[in-house]
């Protein structure tokens, strides 16, 4: 899995999806995804994390699934600043 960002329609919320790699095993292993969300206040810019969290996979499927009926896109505008 490879990291990758969803903005709304608006363009004012982004939530970045990332592989989770849990470095308190032995050897570690990538078993959970991490959630990032923020703010955009100008595309120009680089957004505002304001926090994250971590899902197994099939509750970030989930997510990424009702995000996009909501009319979220994939977008890569902000892959620099990551």
């Amino acid at each position: 899995m490879e990291k990758f960002s969803l903005i709304n329609k608006d363009r004012s919320r982004i939530k970045v999806f990332e592989p989770f790699e849990d470095v308190s095993k032995p050897s570690p292993s990538i078993d959970a995804v991490m959630i990032s969300y923020g703010c955009v206040y100008k595309q120009s810019s680089k957004p505002v994390m304001k926090g994250s969290r971590v899902e197994t996979f099939e509750t970030a499927r989930k997510e990424y699934a009702e995000l996009l009926k909501e009319g979220w896109k994939k977008t890569s505008l902000f892959n620099s600043y990551f």
